[in-house]
């Protein structure tokens, strides 16, 4: 287990927490000490988190729609999932973006978002002539059928 360091920047922020004792993501809870946000239909609108973290160098948060605002509302993450980088220091915020019919109302302290934290490799690019061949070879978005 990692330990993240938070620090809150609004009194009224509430700290990540998993719901469940299995769970991979831990929910996110907008800060909106000035009021609620209203989300019109195809908007994409950054909620504010009130807080700051500072992840371990290896480690990425991952920002994730919550499967109910998206089958519900149609309200999630339009560029999901988000990377925060170990090296981000500034408030975290999440984009939401309504695909929905109808204006969505983010509440203060509405659980909004899920974050994930994993490890990740740093690689080194190496320019060659050629690549290996494999069976799948060039082919694609749909290449190996559609079922």
């Amino acid at each position: 287990m990692t330990s993240i360091r938070l620090k809150k920047l609004s009194p009224l922020a509430t700290t990540p927490r998993y719901q469940t004792a299995h769970a991979a993501g831990m929910d996110l809870h907008a800060c909106l000490p000035g009021g609620p946000v209203t989300i019109a239909p195809g908007q994409i609108v950054k909620i504010p988190l009130g807080f700051a973290v500072a992840l371990e160098p290896g480690f990425e948060a991952q920002i994730r729609p919550r499967s109910g605002l998206a089958t519900k509302f149609g309200v999630t993450v339009p560029n999901s999932p988000g990377t925060v980088d170990a090296d981000y220091r500034g408030e975290m915020v999440v984009a939401l973006i309504n695909l929905g019919r109808e204006p969505f109302v983010v509440e203060h302290d509405m659980r909004i978002a899920q974050m994930v934290i994993a490890r990740h490799a740093t690689a080194t690019m190496v320019e060659v002539a050629e690549l290996d061949e494999t069976a799948r070879g060039g082919g694609g978005f749909g290449s190996t059928g559609l079922i």
